[in-house]
């Protein structure tokens, strides 16, 4: 049988994969092709990525802009968490799409199906299969095809911690690998980036998490080659979806535009900005398109602002001018080091009511050089054992690389293949 497995370490940034840190990893790195210039997209954030490796397209396609965003509603921009559960749903109420693209798990149905376990936040987890043409397992809830709710018996009742993460692997490899046997299987972990954001990054506990987390992914590796023995032409691709840097300030963008008097007040909805960890996007009303020279100027000037992508730049990171969205903003980062001796620095947009920032603990979303520093192992037919890949490659290449190994098409997506082109029949 042919299939795909693929497992995500939520967060793990490329170089702290060693063999101090990571064994189980660094071993599985010496029969894979692991590539050294692999990247997030933008904003690097978990409910971003998730969409965009679901179904291989920036966001500018498949319309997550970040981890909150602003709609457009009755003509009045209204913030939201796209973690939430029910967001992806809402969204498809008010912009007539969950993802504007359609899925792996879409592409699938019928071909041998796709199954996710994702212990991420709901709206991560929910971008996998929004419009549920497969299966998928979360801790808020629990779908199958149709989006019709699993049996309570079946629910995947986990916490969102280490302990949580044991047990949803466990499962993963009894109940997916082994006795429902999909095309596709995703695991994907919520350690080591729950910790990070409340650790130290490289202290003694945030280096415990690390090693926890491998052990995870030692499971799986274990039960994959079980499954080869066994017959099944098995790829498996080990990764992660973004990095982490310590964050050393945090800035309320918001208050800055008001102070610079480009927005009316806290609850003006002239101009809205939210926050993306280490990054922020900045939307302008229609009526108030006026405003976006006197915008860009003063975020180019800002020394908090970093690196400023305007409208008619917002393609270089992925991004469209669409409902509303003017500006997206990377925080500055730098590469010096934090009190553990690990490098990546950054400053971070001020979250939205009710959450906390991130000082001094990790934090990602930006363009900074770890939190775009992802990690990506594949191990199967078409690539290279213990070889190095150093061209640059995307999450974005995760999907059609999927597709391709099941001989299915995915010409239409941002991503290609990376199997390597001698290795596989046309």
């Amino acid at each position: 049988m042919t299939r795909v497995v693929v497992v995500i370490l939520d967060g793990l940034r490329r170089d702290l994969v060693t063999a101090a840190y990571t064994p189980s990893l660094a071993a599985f790195r010496a029969r894979a092709e692991d590539f050294r210039a692999h990247r997030s997209v933008f904003p690097s954030a978990t409910r971003v990525v998730a969409a965009s490796f679901a179904t291989g397209c920036h966001p500018a396609r498949h319309g997550v802009q970040g981890n909150s965003v602003a709609l457009l509603e009755n003509g009045v921009f209204v913030r939201h968490d796209a973690g939430g559960a029910d967001f992806l749903q809402h969204k498809r109420r008010i912009t007539g799409t969950s993802l504007a693209v359609p899925t792996m798990t879409e592409r699938l149905e019928g071909r041998g199906a796709a199954i996710t376990f994702s212990n991420a936040s709901p709206g991560a987890a929910y971008a996998h299969d929004p419009d549920g043409h497969g299966f998928l397992y979360n801790r808020a809830g629990s779908f199958g095809p149709g989006r019709v709710p699993v049996p309570a018996a079946d629910e995947l009742r986990v916490t969102g911690d280490l302990a949580g993460d044991r047990a949803m692997t466990d499962r993963f490899i009894a109940e997916v690998l082994f006795e429902r046997r999909p095309a596709l299987a995703v695991l994907w972990l919520h350690e080591p980036d729950h910790m990070q954001h409340e650790l130290p990054l490289g202290s003694p506990a945030h280096l415990a998490v690390l090693r926890q987390a491998d052990a995870h992914a030692a499971l799986v590796i274990a039960a994959v080659d079980r499954l080869r023995a066994a017959g099944d032409d098995v790829l498996v691709a080990i990764g992660s979806d973004h990095g982490h840097q310590t964050v050393t300030g945090v800035v309320d963008v918001e208050a800055e535009l008001i102070a610079a008097g480009l927005k009316a007040g806290p609850s003006s909805g002239d101009v809205v900005s939210v926050s993306s960890g280490t990054a922020a996007l900045v939307y302008v009303h229609p009526d108030n398109g006026t405003r976006i020279p006197a915008l860009s100027d003063f975020l180019m000037s800002s020394d908090w602002a970093g690196r400023v992508f305007p409208p008619d730049r917002l393609g270089e990171v992925g991004q469209a001018p669409r409902e509303g969205l003017a500006f997206a903003v990377s925080m500055p980062a730098e590469d010096g080091v934090n009190d553990f001796g690990v490098p990546g620095l950054s400053l971070e947009a001020l979250p939205g009511p009710g959450k906390s920032h991130h000082l001094g603990f990790g934090q990602h979303g930006g363009l900074g050089a770890y939190e775009q520093a992802p990690f990506l192992m594949i191990d199967g037919r078409g690539f290279d054992g213990a070889a190095a890949h150093f061209e640059p490659t995307s999450v974005l290449d995760i999907a059609p690389t999927v597709l391709r190994h099941l001989d299915l098409p995915a010409a239409d997506m941002d991503g290609h293949p990376l199997q390597h082109a001698d290795a596989l029949p046309d």
